[in-house]
């Protein structure tokens, strides 16, 4: 568990074609800093990635970046951002993004904030961890995703008890009622 209150926040890389997802990123970022919370995220200066971090610098907040040399030689880390950490390979990207966190929370994305958000609950579920994992379901974005997890309880592959390891947010007023210091 890292010395600051840091939340490590998974988001895409694009914005998606709803406003609302690059949106509510930034007034996510902004919440953070002004609840001096520092944000760990991707790294990258695109997408939801950059409103997020845009959002915390623009309120004083702290931003760190953590990204692999591939990702940083073809994207470029955000310039402004407190600090950024350059990784050999995305697997010790994921693993200091997560040694650096209090918490993870999950906004729209693609694959790759889809596998972010599984490998973190994952590891809530395995023991690896006890860090609260978020879904922030911004205009019913995962909605389906939600229902396919509790398709996979009703299916039994995921246990109720493990099914309320993945907590949802509707609101950055509940995301940040789940974060740990926030109790």
């Amino acid at each position: 568990m890292s010395t600051s209150r840091r939340i490590c926040v998974f988001c895409g890389s694009k914005k998606g074609n709803n406003p609302a997802f690059a949106e509510k990123g930034k007034v996510l970022g902004q919440q953070l800093a002004i609840n001096n919370i520092e944000v760990v995220y991707g790294g990258g200066s695109v997408g939801i990635m950059n409103e997020v971090a845009n959002g915390a610098l623009n309120n004083n907040g702290k931003v760190h970046g953590v990204i692999p040399k591939h990702l940083n030689d073809r994207e470029h880390a955000h310039p402004d951002i407190t600090k950024v950490h350059i990784t050999n390979t995305m697997h010790e990207r994921k693993a200091m993004m997560a040694e650096l966190s209090d918490a993870f929370i999950a906004l729209p994305g693609g694959f790759g904030t889809f596998e972010e958000l599984m490998e973190a609950i994952t590891w809530l579920q395995l023991g690896i961890h006890q860090k609260p994992v978020i879904l922030f379901n911004i205009d019913h974005y995962y909605d389906q995703l939600i229902a396919f997890i509790d398709h996979a309880v009703e299916s039994g592959f995921i246990s109720p008890q493990n099914r309320t390891l993945l907590k949802t947010a509707n609101s950055i007023e509940e995301c940040l009622d789940h974060l740990p210091f926030n109790n």
